[in-house]
């Protein structure tokens, strides 16, 4: 019985998993409640994430509610198929490619409650600025409770949707490993204000450019792990 031609084919499968193992990772990125996929803010972060992550592309979009007159977000829970949707195209458009979740404000909300989807197969969540509190100050965290795959915070110190020592006691009680940097002075937004910026003798460039760094140091172990 001849087995050179199993063989064979084993090591090319072997091979075929190593060599997806390596590859670039996919972005979906998600904009927040009030500016699209559009607004500088999104496409200075999405060029930041596609550089520092060597992505093979950072997928944005805008959810249906943007296209109305009022531009009002419905419920986190109503956008969850959208978001879905967009996940399960930008996969078949880049098989093997590992997929992050990335996300501002309500976009990392939603998309943590896409990547618990059992239909749904995401390597990492990326949170800009996750909206901890909602509307009556009470704490959201039924969501990132749910999560299981490697989650990274990037929060601002004086932001007041995701008081520090919350998010701390929430990422304490959370199954999915996760991180957090945070950008010291900065807003929900990050923004720093002069004051701050002067006392720290650092920009706001310096400041984002160091929560990129993080971001990739974090989806790097997540990838290889």
């Amino acid at each position: 019985m001849d087995l050179s031609r199993p063989a064979k084919r084993r090591c090319q499968s072997k091979d075929v998993e190593s060599e997806a193992s390596t590859l670039s990772p996919v972005v979906i990125f998600a904009h927040g409640a009030g500016a699209p996929s559009s607004s500088d803010w999104m496409q200075r972060w999405k060029n930041m994430l596609k550089e520092a992550l060597h992505a093979v592309d950072v997928v944005t979009f805008d959810y249906p509610y943007m296209s109305g007159k009022k531009r009002a977000p419905p419920k986190a829970e109503k956008l969850v198929e959208f978001h879905s949707n967009i996940v399960k195209e930008t996969a078949t458009t880049y098989p093997g490619h590992p997929v992050v979740l990335a996300g501002k404000s309500m976009g990392s909300r939603v998309g943590c409650m896409v990547a618990s989807m059992e239909d749904i197969n995401v390597s990492a969540v990326v949170c800009l600025g996750y909206p901890l509190k909602g509307i009556n100050g009470a704490v959201r965290d039924e969501t990132l409770l749910q999560l299981s795959i490697p989650t990274m915070f990037v929060q601002g110190s004086k932001d007041g949707l995701c008081p520090l020592e919350k998010l701390e006691a929430t990422r304490k009680k959370m199954k999915a490993p996760n991180d957090l940097h945070v950008i010291d002075g900065g807003d929900h937004s990050f923004k720093i204000g002069k004051k701050h910026l002067q006392a720290s003798n650092s920009s706001q460039d310096e400041a984002e450019n160091a929560a990129v760094q993080a971001i990739a140091a974090f989806i790097s172990r997540s990838l290889e792990g």
